[in-house]
């Protein structure tokens, strides 16, 4: 029996239709069966008390061990908002500001130039210097491997070897030849492609935000990680790394591709042969890369019960509540979110919705989270005090026909509140 992470609610007491909170366990079996996701696990709690929480699927399609309630999943991009927690703890200690130019802390990001938008092989210097607030909020301005003119790979080679982009079989699961600080250092070198602050480009500040949190820290990021948050909150599966004797519990990732004519999960990532459990150990990315921290569904709710809570779970306080307003507050403005569509703006680490779009959705203003690339989601909804967490390894999940698990599991939680 595993324990709860939180203490268990009464769901009627706690304004759920007992029978409509029943199906969000009926329909993530549904999505396993057809054979769209491996597994699914999920939890929903209120008010601080778990109401749900429901495990189905294997861990390998190639063999039949059970997906349970302490499976371990990389999370991906859903490290982004422990990312966001981590920089405040930084700041509220007065190591760091949000407005901080990262060249305080990684000098080789001074000076940097900009493409000109007239004449993209010219360049203009930056109108003001990348800051911790940009990296968070996705406004860097830098370049990433889809968007980056076709004359960097001439022009801008070895850095672009040392960072990744070019050279070897580039890819989010394929370890990188060259440390993270070295990536970090030669990514200085590529001009913006817009000034800092003016454009939202997904990710691309997130490995300098490794490097700044490390540098003002004087920790590695998964010594802080775990100093700062993971160890106050007792999250004791979560880490960067597999930890010895988790590998019954950690299991393979997929992807949809076609297979004689129809789409099928093929497994891009077995749990044994993994960079998380054999390392080389090296690769701590805020962001997220290779697969991010590994955490259980009861590990994550903690996390997000905490910031539910204003900074606080048990009795241990992480950040202070006026702290939690700020990161989940807007700080990208009216600018265009292309990755959440209108409705949205960012906060620090998350995305929040503001409810501002052309069509209104099922959660309240105010509601906050993020996703990562092997189908987790996570959001908070302060106005309802509700907590969800969805967990499964499928990346590109919506490459598969019908696959809408993330849609049905938010519609699912709010259906059955009364």
């Amino acid at each position: 029996m595993i324990d709860s992470p939180l203490p268990n609610g009464d769901p009627a007491a706690l304004g759920f239709d007992v029978q409509r909170l029943a199906r969000i366990g009926d329909a993530m079996q549904a999505f396993v069966d057809d054979g769209r996701v491996p597994n699914l696990v999920t939890l929903v709690a209120r008010r601080g008390q778990v109401v749900h929480q429901h495990a189905c699927g294997v861990l390998d399609l190639d063999d039949d061990t059970p997906a349970g309630l302490d499976t371990l999943f990389r999370l991906w991009s859903n490290t982004k908002p422990i990312a966001g927690v981590a920089t405040l703890i930084l700041y509220e200690r007065g190591l760091l500001t949000l407005d901080d130019p990262v060249a305080r802390f990684l000098p080789e990001y001074a000076d940097q130039r900009v493409c000109r938008a007239d004449e993209p092989m010219a360049t203009e210097p930056a109108k003001r210097g990348i800051t911790i607030r940009d990296c968070l909020t996705h406004t860097t301005g830098l370049p990433d491997p889809g968007s980056m003119p076709h004359f960097y790979r001439q022009q801008y080679q070895e850095a672009l070897t040392q960072i990744g982009w070019i050279g070897r079989d580039a890819g989010m699961l394929t370890v990188p030849t060259s440390d993270s600080r070295t990536r970090v250092r030669a990514q200085a070198q590529l001009p913006l492609m817009a000034h800092p602050g003016e454009r939202f480009n997904y990710h691309m500040g997130y490995p300098l935000l490794s490097a700044v949190l490390e540098e003002a820290s004087g920790q590695r990021l998964d010594e802080l990680f775990g100093e700062a948050i993971f160890e106050p909150l007792g999250m004791d599966d979560t880490g960067f790394y597999l930890k010895d004797g988790a590998l019954p519990r950690f299991g393979a990732s997929y992807m949809p591709r076609e297979v004689d004519g129809e789409m099928r999960l093929v497994a891009v990532d077995k749990a044994a042969t993994s960079e998380r459990t054999v390392g080389p150990k090296r690769e701590f990315a805020a962001g997220g890369d290779l697969g991010g921290v590994l955490s259980t569904v009861g590990d994550y709710a903690r996390f997000g019960q905490m910031l539910l809570n204003g900074g606080e779970l048990d009795g241990v306080r992480i950040l202070g509540r006026k702290t939690v307003e700020y990161m989940t507050a807007n700080h990208t403005g009216d600018m265009v979110i292309p990755i959440t569509g209108p409705g949205f703006h960012w906060g620090l680490g998350v995305s929040v919705y503001h409810g501002g779009g052309p069509h209104p959705l099922m959660r309240s203003p105010g509601t906050y989270g993020w996703d990562g690339a092997a189908g987790t989601i996570y959001f908070a909804d302060p106005a309802e005090e509700l907590l969800g967490v969805c967990l499964t390894q499928v990346m590109a999940p919506g490459m598969m026909p019908n696959n809408t698990y993330q849609e049905d599991f938010w519609r699912l939680v709010y259906q059955a509140l009364v």
